[in-house]
């Protein structure tokens, strides 16, 4: 009887351990939810401190989180540069890319199995009822902003009416320039969430750790 009592404390303890270790290694999500006025996430301090505050009500580790978003014009920041190095795993502790280059090639492992939301959630895609596959970025398919004419990125993430910002596919498939790509697929039709939500997303966006305090430095030192 003890022998079978200490067993089971030893298999308790050993799943314990287990996912503490998964939870440690979480480092990537998407938002569950807008914060609540479309593409004006309060410019990038505002929609850092959302993922922030995501992580935390989900119990995620406590990283630095960032906002998977660029700007553009005078101070301009590219999403790429933003992120810290990785790797980044998602919820249930799988390996979505391996650092910046893996990130941005034709070979992250990103689809929207893997795209996770805080709470280990998928999030709706192409032919989902609604189809919520539209994430803010601002960004280009390398991770730069974009240096177009026009808006890209809703006013620097400070509007909630016009404008407009380049949109990904968390699925990987649908209409636009590029409709495979989950962070450059096409502009979106508004900064509003209702001309978010009427070409296909839901204003949410991409959040990743950065590599702890040797990734801050780097995040700290790329935008000063």
């Amino acid at each position: 009887m003890k022998r079978a009592i200490s067993l089971t404390a030893i298999l308790l303890a050993f799943g314990a351990s287990a996912a503490a270790a998964q939870d440690a290694n979480i480092s990537f999500f998407i938002t569950s939810s807008n914060s609540g006025d479309g593409a004006d996430l309060g410019g990038l301090e505002g929609a850092d401190a959302y993922c922030e505050t995501l992580a935390e009500a989900a119990g995620l580790p406590d990283r630095m989180w960032r906002a998977y978003l660029s700007t553009t014009g005078s101070g301009g920041v590219n999403a790429g540069d933003r992120i810290g190095d990785g790797p980044w795993y998602n919820y249930e502790g799988t390996m979505i890319a391996r650092d910046v280059t893996h990130l941005h090639s034709n070979g992250p492992n990103l689809t929207k199995a893997t795209i996770l939301t805080e709470n280990g959630d998928q999030v709706n895609g192409r032919g989902d009822q609604p189809n919520q596959h539209d994430i803010l970025t601002g960004s280009l398919m390398n991770g730069m902003a974009s240096g177009a004419d026009g808006d890209t990125t809703c006013s620097n993430w400070t509007s909630g009416g016009e404008g407009s910002a380049l949109v990904g596919h968390h699925d990987r498939q649908g209409g636009g320039q590029n409709p495979t790509s989950w962070n450059e697929a096409h502009p979106s039709r508004g900064c509003s969430l209702e001309n978010l939500r009427g070409t296909g997303g839901d204003g949410r966006f991409y959040c990743f750790a950065t590599d702890g305090p040797s990734g801050g430095d780097v995040l700290r030192q790329r935008e000063r």
